[in-house]
């Protein structure tokens, strides 16, 4: 016989299964790819993972390359560049320019057959963000409204 302990247990169990199930919970498992086959460049570390996931969770299966394969995918990388600052007098009491973030984004297609080339490209995109991001700071910078300072 139930007793009302061992009720109110399944009860709850029950209560929490449809709500898992109701909020679109899923476990991980199977997917389905729509391509019979893949090619994957690269051998970096995020591809070597994504590689594992797609054979071990699909019928897909991953090609040498891309002429064997109904789809590549490629990837494309998005290099940041966020800088903060305000201007203030030198005791931080009066603030001339509040905090402000200017954020600089550059994408950029990647290869791993042309490693050399997307490291020198990186730091060119990299050293072309930092000036357009001084460029900016020089411009607020000119909108900063000091205080007056008193004539003697």
């Amino acid at each position: 016989m139930w007793s009302f302990e061992r009720f109110s247990r399944a009860a709850l169990v029950g209560v929490i299964a449809v709500l898992i199930a109701a909020c679109g919970f899923h476990l991980r498992g199977q997917v389905q790819l729509p391509f019979e086959t893949l090619y994957i460049p690269g051998n970096n570390p995020l591809v070597v993972e994504l590689k594992r996931n797609v054979a071990a969770a699909s019928k897909t299966r991953l090609v040498d390359g891309p002429g064997d394969a109904q789809a590549v995918l490629g990837f494309e990388y998005q290099l940041r560049y966020r800088v903060g600052f305000r201007v203030t007098d030198p005791k931080g009491v009066q603030v001339y320019l509040p905090t402000i973030e200017i954020l600089l984004t550059r994408d950029m297609a990647y290869s791993d057959a042309q490693v050399l080339a997307k490291e020198t490209e990186e730091a060119l995109l990299y050293r072309d963000m930092q000036s357009d991001m001084v460029q900016q700071i020089m411009r607020r910078l000119v909108a900063a409204k000091p205080a007056s300072v008193p004539i003697e």
